[in-house]
């Protein structure tokens, strides 16, 4: 079977500690402009006409290693993407990846914020790579208003999952719509 049929290098999404001091650094250092936020969770920031290149994702005040290097919990990088050119590219990766013996971690869904379609993998080292295609245009001299996205499914799935191909974990789900991760007591702020 052929390999996935990979256009592009596309975006990338950043755990940071601090989500509005990030967003000043990209925007008034980096020159990017925000294209959406979902709540006070996430900033959706782009240097060109695709919705975002660049997303932060806040880090919980209590994450235990939020000092340590990066993973989930912590600062860094949560996905990279590429572009394929249709679903139905996205589609026969489900079978690539299933016939490769890889994980497939989340999807196909279809964000909110973008619009765009997605498909996440984890690589050798366990990084999420993530496919996607649709992604929405915002011309650079379009009158876009950012909106700000509730924290919920619909955000991170406009479909509510029905076309993932894996059941997502208790735990992402908790964390898509801002509950305490199964197990764990909510904290007081």
């Amino acid at each position: 079977m052929p390999p996935i049929r990979t256009r592009k290098l596309g975006h990338l999404v950043l755990m940071v500690r601090d989500l509005e001091a990030s967003t000043r650094f990209y925007t008034e250092v980096m020159g990017l402009k925000v294209s959406d936020r979902i709540a006070d969770q996430m900033v959706f920031l782009r240097a060109g006409e695709d919705h975002h290149d660049l997303a932060l994702s806040r880090l919980p005040a209590d994450a235990p290693d939020r000092d340590d290097l990066p993973r989930y919990t912590r600062p860094g990088l949560e996905h990279f993407s590429y572009y394929v050119e249709s679903v139905e590219e996205m589609k026969r990766a489900v079978d690539v990846a299933r016939a490769q013996g890889v994980q497939i971690e989340r999807g196909i869904g279809q964000h909110g914020p973008g619009s765009n379609w997605f498909l996440v993998f984890k690589d050798p080292d366990g990084n999420n790579v993530e496919i996607y295609t649709d992604m929405e245009q915002i011309a650079a001299d379009a009158k876009h208003e950012p909106q700000i996205w509730a924290r919920d499914l619909e955000s991170f799935d406009r479909h509510r999952l029905a076309h993932f191909v894996v059941q997502p974990s208790p735990a992402i789900l908790a964390a898509k719509e801002g509950r305490p991760a199964p197990g764990k007591k909510d904290k007081p702020e």
